[in-house]
């Protein structure tokens, strides 16, 4: 690590202040940097390195979430019908992050795409007649859009052990079984995405990284800008820095430095932590075997994020398998945070949430008490519904990363728990933060072009215009409503990233 990253002392007034180093505060200072290069931005990581939370690449699922086989985003409405437009909606985000990512490559910014981005079959499995017909029914709406266009189904035994040979092995041949596929899906290394835009920053911006810097608390001014306390944790040195605009990308603990800040839109946001674990094979023989991510339907009062899945990753030129996820509980909203990070979250202002979210959410409790107390045996077992002859030895336990749920007021229920992410400005557009988890990391570029529009919007829409078509020549249209600019922007990402579908 450069001894600049760890002696530099910041500057006491910045533009722009981002305080964590995931993918999103990365995104946003490229992208904020590529619009003004005059811009004053200095980023606050407090751990030694970019991505070491829930950006890391064990952290989370590296699904490039297109909706291509993620079953909760196609939910079938009482008369029948299936609704796909969250699944549109999530396959065009995932296509703004491809177009910038490709952008970033195109000018030299970044290198080596496989390094981060490599072609997976996305696939949905389902069991038994009922799931059979539901997903029958969902691919017949999905290949009406031409986001999912090249989707393949069957309910052949044949065909099935063609796409997935390790899952069909030892099957009995009149298991009801049927399933979708999508080649054009992806396996995406989120940390090594991150790390080679935090480098670009590093050498080739003004933008000043600081690592081992932590943000511990932010107050407004009264002519409108921030100031906040920045403690140096080598050297153990506090400071106050100020910013014109600050954004909250600290993962878990972008809730307690929200509050913090005291703007009203933050009131009432409680947080509820969920930890997760995979089971991981490196048997390179079981690994050649099943070359898609395959996930199937969530079982009943498991959260979203809880759904079951059988993945190919490929993690610095090495192929794993991952199953899971098994949802953990723990009281930090970082893996690396304090076990007092969720009681030090309650307040006048949220109690009400939580204590609606929790009343509400019994069975949530109860699905999570049953998780943590699971043995590796029984987690096995769980893995033998996909791979009928798992063996133990085959696979390890990994602890994933820390997610903490939003928790919003709701005036019926007190308060309500949500699984998307969300972001929170103030009414001033001075100050904004990304809240909760899933689709995450894949919608980045989305989320922090949604940070933009709401907080410089004159700006966005104006002298920053020609450079955001340059980035996202599909920006201000909907894909799904533009078969031909679907093509092409799918043609050029495809070329830039080095995709092989």
């Amino acid at each position: 690590m450069s001894q600049s990253l760890t002696s530099r002392t910041p500057k006491p007034k910045y533009d722009v202040v981002l305080i964590g180093g995931g993918i999103m505060s990365a995104t946003l200072a490229t992208l904020l940097h590529e619009f003004d290069p005059d811009l004053e931005i200095a980023i606050f990581e407090r751990l030694g390195r970019f991505a070491k939370e829930s950006t890391a690449a064990w952290n989370n699922a590296g699904t490039g979430h297109s909706a291509f086989c993620e079953l909760n985003y196609t939910p079938e409405k009482p008369d029948g019908t299936i609704d796909i437009s969250k699944a549109e909606s999530i396959a065009e985000q995932f296509e703004i992050s491809k177009q910038f990512w490709s952008y970033l490559i195109n000018k030299g910014y970044i290198q080596q795409p496989k390094d981060f981005i490599n072609s997976c079959p996305h696939m949905s499995l389902v069991f038994g007649a009922k799931d059979s017909e539901y997903l029958k029914k969902r691919y017949e709406k999905m290949s009406e859009s031409i986001l999912f266009k090249g989707m393949e189904f069957t309910t052949d035994h044949g065909k099935l052990k063609e796409w997935i040979p390790l899952v069909m092995s030892k099957r009995n041949g009149s298991e009801v079984m049927a399933a979708t596929k999508m080649d054009m899906g992806t396996d995406v290394n989120f940390g090594t995405l991150t790390r080679k835009m935090g480098r670009h920053l590093l050498e080739d911006s003004n933008v000043e990284v600081f690592l081992y810097h932590e943000v511990k608390d932010i107050d407004p001014k009264e002519d409108g800008t921030w100031e906040m306390k920045v403690k140096d944790r080598i050297h153990n040195h506090k400071q106050e820095v100020e910013a014109d605009f600050v954004f909250i990308g600290a993962g878990g603990y972008a809730l307690p430095l929200l509050d913090s800040s005291d703007i009203k839109e933050s009131e009432g946001y409680g947080g509820f932590p969920v930890s997760g674990q995979w089971l991981v094979s490196h048997n390179q023989e079981l690994v050649e075997k099943h070359n898609a991510k395959v996930y199937t339907q969530a079982t009943v009062d498991a959260p979203p994020m809880s759904v079951p899945h059988l993945d190919l990753r490929i993690i610095d030129g090495e192929k794993a398998l991952l199953f899971g996820p098994f949802a953990g509980f723990s009281t930090k909203f970082l893996k690396e945070g304090s076990y007092l990070d969720l009681p030090e979250s309650v307040n006048t202002k949220n109690l009400r949430s939580l204590f609606g979210a929790w009343w509400h959410n019994i069975p949530l409790t109860k699905y999570l008490i049953q998780q943590v107390a699971m043995t590796k045996a029984q987690r096995i077992q769980h893995l033998r519904e996909f791979i009928k002859d798992a063996k133990e030895e085959d696979w390890e336990l990994k602890v994933a990363g820390q997610r903490v749920q939003i928790i919003k007021k709701d005036e019926k229920d007190g308060g309500k728990l949500e699984f998307g992410t969300e972001v929170v400005v103030n009414k001033r557009g001075t100050i904004a933060s990304l809240l909760g988890a899933s689709p995450g990391a894949s919608t980045a570029v989305y989320a922090m072009l949604n940070v933009l529009e709401r907080c410089f919007p004159e700006k966005l829409h104006g002298e920053w215009k020609d450079k955001l078509m340059e980035m996202i020549p599909s920006y201000g249209q909907k894909l799904a409503a533009n078969p031909e600019l679907t093509e092409e922007v799918r043609n050029y990402t495809k070329e830039k990233l080095q995709l092989e579908y």
